[in-house]
């Protein structure tokens, strides 16, 4: 076990370095910061990197069962109206319980938080249930996918521009540390008990699904709900005059995070243990498995969201502010680029992902492959979303165009890999975007004076829509070489054909 959890602390290290490094450079060159923030910074990259190892270790052991022995199980019930019913109460309470929705709800005052999540968890719940019958019923991904963002783009022409970044900024939020790994396993332990040729592909597409129910439900929310004045709540900057202080404002805020995980496992866990006593009964080593996971989870979503919020949180909207002062727009758009290639690889939730896609597809499609294609997503996301910063070009002109190449390649490829991309966009937009990259975009914003709610909101939104194109291009590109491969080694070996596999996808 101890060298589980060191292996998985040495994948995290590996991963917050590169933008802990980026920070550090610009923190000494071209944007200087005082010497508390740094500090406080490096501490918070420190817990990060700690939590990252936990959570994702945990994550394996507990929430990937639970999700998966209940989709099983569920998949084999006859009443298909208490299934649904399950399933939005499932999907809720797991995404009430997110802490990125959290984040995202109380950066605008003119609605009240709670109704906010509300509304966005009931739409996750309704989406959960309607990814289990598109399941049941056959329907292939790329149809409904159609259908739900159709709906989608006719309802955003009558959204109000600084709710439409909003309501979009949800989908990504949503699909977080806690909902993704649950989510995942669920459509695989759905998928498990089908013998069907297209069944690989189901085990997939249910992040994808639950990411349009909060769209939905919050422009909903924005047409109904009579709103005079939006607000953009400011942020408030802390200066430190010693370590003390600095490690005092950690363990203040520590009961906070302390609380917001316990809310997040319980309801969960709770669930899981009254399905356990009525129906599934794994046995007693598979709980104890299941209860060290979710002890590791707490432990390092804890630590996680403490570092990430602390730490990183304000170094985000500083160095913003300090670009927007140089006045130079490449140099915006080009430091974007880089966070953004970093960034995704620190996300938690991206590490469960890329090891179920790489277990399910037997290593058809390696982790490495995947991680790029995410990073090279969602840096060109970040260079289009401080692009609109320094522009204030409607978020619409973006996302609908993108949306539709997406759905246009969903067509064009496999549908393991549209339901792989549409999967990733949710997973990439993240903690690490809520709490670092959108601090930037505001940062950037309040610095050249934009309109934070319209502008400067949309970073999750863009983030989420861009690993979405390029994974399916990267799917694309595995298809037409995949057939040339297979004219080519017909007579070879399957280890031979693996291995040039795994080498195309490294150099696509």
């Amino acid at each position: 076990m101890k060298e589980n959890v060191k292996l998985k602390i040495k994948e995290a290290l590996s991963s917050i370095i590169p933008i802990t490094l980026i920070v550090a450079i610009l923190s000494f060159t071209i944007t200087p910061l005082a010497t508390d923030v740094i500090v406080e910074f490096i501490i918070g990259a420190i817990m990060l990197v700690i939590g990252t190892g936990f959570f994702t270790l945990g994550a394996e052991m507990s929430m990937s069962i639970i999700g998966e022995r209940i989709g099983a199980d569920i998949a084999k019930r006859k009443n298909i109206f208490l299934i649904l019913a399950i399933l939005i109460i499932l999907g809720t309470v797991v995404t009430i319980a997110e802490p990125d929705l959290k984040v995202l709800a109380e950066q605008i005052t003119s609605v009240p938080s709670n109704l906010i999540i509300g509304i966005v968890g009931l739409g996750v719940g309704v989406f959960l249930a309607i990814a289990f019958l598109r399941v049941v019923l056959k329907i292939k991904l790329k149809y409904a996918l159609l259908f739900f963002y159709s709906i989608v783009f006719v309802l955003a022409f009558f959204v109000p521009k600084e709710f439409l970044a909003m309501a979009f900024d949800s989908g990504g939020a949503t699909t977080g540390p806690m909902a993704v790994p649950f989510i995942i396993a669920f459509g695989i332990g759905i998928s498990s008990i089908r013998s069907e040729k297209n069944s690989e592909s189901d085990s997939f597409g249910m992040v994808a699904l639950c990411s349009i129910g909060p769209i939905l439900s919050t422009m909903i929310l924005g047409m109904v709900y009579k709103i005079t004045n939006f607000e953009y709540t400011n942020r408030t900057y802390s200066t430190y005059a010693n370590t003390k202080e600095i490690a005092e404002a950690f363990v203040q805020n520590l009961p906070n995070y302390f609380g917001e995980v316990v809310i997040a496992l319980l309801p969960i866990i709770i669930f899981f243990i009254i399905y356990q006593l009525a129906v599934i009964k794994m046995s007693k080593k598979e709980l104890f498995k299941v209860f060290i996971g979710c002890f590791y989870e707490f432990i390092g979503l804890t630590l996680f969201l403490l570092g990430a919020n602390v730490g990183f949180l304000q170094i985000g909207s500083l160095i913003g502010m300090k670009l927007a002062e140089i006045g130079n727009d490449f140099l915006i758009i080009a430091i974007g680029a880089l966070l953004g290639y970093f960034v995704v690889i620190a996300e938690p939730a991206v590490e469960v992902l890329n090891k179920q896609i790489s277990d399910i597809t037997d290593g058809a499609i390696p982790e490495k492959a995947m991680k790029k294609s995410l990073s090279i997503g969602v840096s060109i996301a970040l260079v289009i979303s401080m692009i609109r910063v320094l522009t204030g070009i409607p978020i619409l002109y973006f996302l609908l165009p993108g949306y539709l190449i997406a759905l246009i390649l969903a067509f064009v490829g496999d549908d393991i890999f549209t339901a792989v991309a549409f999967d990733s966009g949710g997973v990439a937009s993240g903690t690490m975007a809520s709490a670092f990259l959108v601090p930037f975009a505001i940062g950037v914003s309040e610095g050249i004076g934009g309109n934070v709610l319209s502008d400067a909101f949309g970073v999750i939104a863009m983030v989420a829509m861009a690993p979405i194109v390029a994974v399916q291009i990267s799917g694309l590109i595995y298809k037409l070489k995949s057939k040339k491969l297979q004219k080519k080694n017909e007579v070879g070996g399957n280890e031979e054909q693996i291995i040039e596999v795994e080498w195309m996808w490294e150099n696509a």
